[in-house]
């Protein structure tokens, strides 16, 4: 931020010129039966720090006071900063991956959300040493340099006690909005079971006669399973193979891509995918996300199926379209489940997959079960796609609100009717003044040769 740019009785500082933090070692064996409160890289996401006696601690420390301010220097493209808080008794000590920043003339939790700003991030991640990600790191030098704008005292504090307000409310509004998705999850999850179970067309089939079957998989339904193609043959272009690991819950991917060359693919033509096929990985079929299903779209044309991955066909009395709601349906892979066999990488077999008991009725019920399952979800798409827009907005937010902060837009009418809290010795000015004043009278005086 430009001088002129600032409003009435702000000024621009450096990070060094408020900076009073002198770095104190802490060696653990040099301490041993001393409890401490530890502020690590790993655990900022826990929010507070972690109590140790110095002999679980492997390293040494730096030395900080409560009111100091941390900036992590490692990957800074991660908002990581942390206000020391009160000692509990406790001795406070941070690992060397913190930047110290301590002013005891400034309102501290003001350092502390500027150090979050869109401002000062983009400077920070600008000029990094490393080789990139999580092994880049700023430089303390250089951030002593960069500049923030600096207000009168008073007016840290309400800018400070404003943002805390905020941003506690977009943060009550984001966690709101995230916990969305698996609101939905669950909603799609019961429509399924309403849906297979019969609940959901039980009004519609009240006053009709159709008939119900039930069986295995293997009456209604066959399943291809792909060839073990030689590895040593892949190429890099021709038809891509459909692995495994271009399933995933929902859609196929091809990020790691295999490819083999056409002219050898003439006798496993029957192996060629379709659009809507359904396909289901053998191996691994359930990671954390869900079940390895899918159904094949245009855009994955043509690949060609692979050991180890199912295709479903050949049905009898069973559409695609409801088979692939009964397959989705939590019950199926709660089957799945327990009857995998092998440790490392779990594997359903072809006739595992068969021996599924379901519940088919007629064609007509099929496709008004389809129907009513496609309508609902695409009423819960709807909500998802506005949720994660709102969400955007939200995230948005936070930098919007902390860019007004800090071009003094939040406090604008407070300093309108307080001009006595922003001028004279309590401008900001006068506040820069003293802080440099206190530094250069601590400074030892360097004594003359005789």
């Amino acid at each position: 931020m430009s001088e002129v740019n600032l409003p009435e009785g702000w000024v621009t500082a450096t990070v060094a010129d408020i900076n009073d933090y002198k770095s104190s070692n802490m060696q653990p064996k040099s301490h041993i039966g001393t409890t401490f409160e530890l502020y690590s890289v790993p655990i900022f996401p826990e929010g507070k720090p972690e109590i140790l006696q110095a002999e679980e601690i492997g390293s040494s420390k730096q030395f900080v006071s409560e009111n100091d301010v941390l900036v992590c220097k490692i990957n800074p493209r991660i908002n990581r900063v942390w206000r020391v808080a009160s000692a509990q008794n406790l001795g406070q000590i941070a690992s060397s991956e913190w930047i110290v920043v301590r002013q005891k003339r400034l309102n501290t939790q003001y350092l502390t959300w500027y150090f979050q700003s869109e401002d000062f991030r983009t400077r920070l991640c600008a000029d990094v040493t490393g080789v990139g990600g999580s092994l880049t790191r700023a430089q303390p030098k250089q951030v002593a340099k960069f500049t923030l704008p600096l207000p009168p005292l008073a007016e840290q504090k309400v800018i400070a006690d404003k943002l805390d307000t905020l941003l506690a409310q977009v943060e009550t509004t984001k966690a709101r909005l995230d916990r969305i998705p698996n609101i939905l999850k669950r909603f799609r999850q019961s429509v399924l079971a309403a849906a297979v179970s019969g609940k959901l067309t039980e009004e519609w089939r009240e006053f009709l006669q159709f008939a119900t079957k039930k069986g295995a998989l293997c009456d209604f339904v066959s399943i291809d399973i792909g060839h073990a193609f030689k590895s040593k043959e892949f190429t890099d272009s021709g038809v891509k193979l459909l692995r495994g690991q271009n399933i995933e819950p929902g859609a196929l991917k091809w990020d790691e891509t295999r490819y083999f060359p056409i002219e050898k693919l003439e006798e496993h033509s029957n192996l060629f995918i379709r659009a809507n096929d359904i396909i289901l990985a053998m191996d691994r079929p359930i990671i954390s996300t869900g079940l390895k299903l899918a159904r094949a779209k245009e855009k994955d044309l043509p690949c060609v199926l692979v050991q180890r991955v199912a295709r479903f066909t050949k049905f009898d009395g069973l559409q695609p379209d409801y088979l692939f709601l009964l397959l989705r349906d939590i019950a199926f892979s709660n089957y799945i489940q327990p009857n995998q066999t092998g440790s490392d990488i779990p594997h359903i077999s072809g006739r595992q997959i068969l021996a599924y008991e379901i519940q088919v009725p007629s064609i007509e019920e099929q496709t008004e079960i389809v129907r009513r399952v496609e309508e609902l979800f695409a009423f819960a798409d709807r909500i998802e796609e506005k949720a994660n827009a709102a969400l955007e907005r939200v995230n948005n937010l936070t930098q919007s609100i902390l860019a007004k902060a800090f071009r003094g837009e939040l406090t604008a009418d407070w300093r309108a009717t307080n001009p006595d809290l922003i001028s004279g010795d309590n401008s900001a000015e006068a506040l820069l003044a003293k802080i440099k004043a206190e530094r250069a009278a601590t400074k030892p005086v360097k004594k003359k040769r005789q």
